[in-house]
């Protein structure tokens, strides 16, 4: 879509890429550390470990809630790897992505192939990539369905998180912010071309493709929660 002068409007989606393990979580928790906390919206996913073993993962916004998204105790109606994922758990954080005038960024971390098990997380990814927000996101090196599909839109710039880089960008993404924030090239993606994106490997010194199952029935889900043990619950993440 060109803009009233005839460009075509700049990126208005960061997607951070990088091998597994390389510190993309570090890197958007940083930047999310350099931003005001009532201008951000969305997420980050961590490791839960026990005995030094990687056991599932926990999705955190910003504003300290926690759940538990996939656990190698969850059921396998819904899996990837040997973790059960809880996609009604995925499908309500969903929400931590909706429109919000307030917010000016959105952190999203990550777009993987557990969250694109929920309809509702992708969805609300592609509401993003068709807004005027800037968004940051992690996205696997590899992967088909929607981890292609956003790699493929003209609305994403993707830059590659090195050991030699991955320090320094944490300020380089704030200053992207900065920059993206004040353009006024940034609009609606409603008629946005199928496209390979600008691939940056930033020179410094620091997995979709599971198409979601068929789910007609529901399971019971289970909460781990940092300082306790299993328990089942029903806690949702709510509207802001």
């Amino acid at each position: 879509m060109a803009t009233s002068h005839g460009r075509q409007p700049k990126p208005h989606v960061l997607l951070l890429t990088g091998a597994p393990g390389i510190g993309k979580t570090t890197v958007i928790r940083r930047v999310a550390g350099q931003l005001e906390a009532k201008e951000l919206r969305g997420f980050y996913t961590e490791e839960i470990r026990e005995g030094g073993e990687r056991r599932g993962f926990r999705l955190a916004s910003f504003e300290g809630k926690e759940r538990v998204i996939a656990h190698v105790a969850f059921s396998k109606s819904h899996r990837v790897g040997k973790y059960g994922v809880d996609v009604a758990t995925l499908d309500a954080a969903a929400s931590l992505l909706a429109p919000d005038p307030a917010a000016k960024t959105y952190l999203v971390d990550e777009i993987g192939k557990m969250e694109c098990l929920s309809e509702r997380f992708v969805g609300a990814m592609r509401a993003l990539l068709a807004g005027q927000a800037p968004v940051v996101a992690t996205v696997g090196l590899r992967g088909r369905g929607f981890i292609a599909e956003v790699k493929r839109s003209k609305e994403c710039l993707l830059w590659e998180v090195t050991h030699a880089n991955r320090d320094e960008l944490p300020a380089r993404i704030v200053a992207w912010l900065a920059e993206a924030g004040s353009s006024g090239q940034l609009g609606p993606a409603t008629t946005a071309k199928r496209g390979s994106p600008k691939r940056v490997r930033v020179s410094l010194t620091g997995s979709c493709g599971i198409s979601p199952p068929e789910r007609k029935a529901k399971t019971a889900r289970v909460s781990l929660w940092r300082e306790g043990g299993y328990g089942l619950s029903n806690s949702r993440f709510g509207p802001r």
